[in-house]
């Protein structure tokens, strides 16, 4: 795991173009083990004694003090995604228009078509099937009766998306990937992830870097220390675990983090209304546990 100032050396070289994308990924991940944290570091504890107050900044305690991080770094991934969105947006802006033939090509080599059964009189959507009754289908919008239902096929449904993206009759997802995914898509959906695909593939190493030195800015933030403060062991985990801090009212109970105050501090009124809330919480979370059904 690299220290604090690795990691800064690291993201420079990769911003002045000293260092490639993945020459990069490899020196950032290399020496990293499956349940390492950075706070089990040399480097991490050799600078958490210059950072960390005599009492905690929440209740003021002395016992068990920690450094508590009020933000937490993004996996990489996350940022890749978000890099990758924001491209295909500006890729579409700029592209909304695709070959019909090329669409059509990757929709039939890609995905497998199940057609949706139309009535014969009115072509509406899904008749109701009867497994007993015949004939085997009647339309529930025009009450027609009948035993083979009409089908579209792929390339009159692309034909109809070509002419109007949100027609009523390309809005079912009726499209599923080859891949082992096997995702149900409408043609609203591929025509997006055959455009996102092209933005990748277009600019795959610059949204690899910015993703990347995202993802390094975050863990360099993280490991310097920013945006912390001082807190024991009690405040700490009530943050960490039920995104709770102290009242700041009565600096007694504590509160979530969302609300103003701690539940002791509202008005009478207010607070007898949410003391009888959770009172029938726990009352109805009993007999779904009585019931079996908790």
């Amino acid at each position: 795991m690299l220290t604090l100032d690795e990691l800064i050396e690291l993201r420079d070289k990769l911003i002045n173009n000293e260092i490639g994308i993945e020459l990069a990924k490899e020196q950032c991940w290399k020496d990293f083990k499956e349940g390492q944290r950075s706070w089990h570091t040399k480097d991490w504890k050799e600078r958490r004694i210059k950072f960390i107050k005599e009492k905690c900044q929440i209740c003021s305690s002395t016992e068990t003090l920690t450094i508590q991080h009020l933000s937490h770094p993004k996996k990489y991934n996350e940022y890749l995604r978000e890099i990758t969105r924001t491209y295909t947006n500006h890729y579409i802006d700029n592209n909304s228009e695709i070959d019909k033939s090329v669409f059509r090509n990757h929709v039939l080599n890609n995905y497998e078509y199940v057609a949706i059964p139309l009535c014969p009189n009115c072509m509406n959507k899904n008749p109701n099937e009867r497994v007993r009754k015949i004939p085997k289908y009647r339309c529930a919008d025009c009450k027609h009766e009948f035993e083979e239902a009409n089908y579209r096929s792929a390339i009159e449904l692309i034909s109809i998306f070509f002419e109007d993206k949100d027609a009523y009759e390309v809005r079912d997802k009726c499209f599923v990937s080859k891949d082992k995914w096997r995702n149900q898509h409408n043609l609203s959906n591929i025509k997006y992830w055959f455009q996102r695909n092209i933005a990748k593939n277009n600019d795959a190493e610059s949204i690899e870097k910015k993703a990347f030195i995202l993802y390094l800015n975050d863990n360099i933030k993280y490991l310097s220390f920013e945006d912390t403060i001082t807190a024991c062991r009690k405040c700490a985990s009530n943050y960490d675990l039920y995104r709770m801090e102290l009242c700041t009212k009565c600096k007694e109970y504590y509160k979530g983090i969302q609300y103003p105050t701690c539940i002791q501090c509202l008005p009478e009124e207010k607070r007898k209304a949410v003391e009888e809330q959770i009172e029938f919480g726990k009352q109805w979370r009993d007999m779904e546990k009585k019931l079996g059904i908790d």
